[in-house]
């Protein structure tokens, strides 16, 4: 697996996933130095948590035949004030929606991305503490 990242101009960098193909800015904050729009580094490792635990629990959901119509995964986290800005630790959220969904299936959906499957979540949590919650709405 390989990722390049190009400087486009300023600050600005283009990242390619060579496996993929895909293709997305990047950038800083415009008091750093910043000229376009684009996704900050740090931004990215909480959309990669984020993603990682979706794509599990959607898909161990559909296994277990929940009738779930929508998904949303958040992932914050607190940092170090002084430089390397680390993370200190994570949270996240899902929000499952569906009808008749099981709590207890939501719940070992869950703990199996976090303990089993996740592979950003076993990267990060060597580094800092990850807590989740969940909501399930009907609908």
């Amino acid at each position: 697996m390989e990722a390049r990242v190009k400087l486009v101009t300023g600050m600005h960098f283009e990242a390619t996933m060579v496996e993929s193909g895909y293709r997305m800015e990047m950038d800083t904050a415009p008091e750093h130095g910043g000229t376009g729009p684009g996704a900050k580094p740090i931004e990215l490792i909480l959309a990669a948590l984020a993603g990682c635990t979706a794509f599990d629990v959607i898909s161990i959901l559909r296994k277990a035949r929940q009738e779930v119509t929508g998904l949303e995964v958040v992932a914050s986290g607190d940092r170090r004030q002084e430089d390397p800005k680390t993370f200190t630790g994570f949270h996240v959220e899902y929000v499952v929606r569906g009808r008749s969904v099981a709590e207890d299936t939501v719940k070992r959906a869950i703990d199996l991305s976090e303990e089993k499957y996740c592979s950003v979540s076993a990267i990060l949590r060597a580094s800092a503490p990850i807590t989740t919650s969940y909501r399930i709405v009907e609908g």
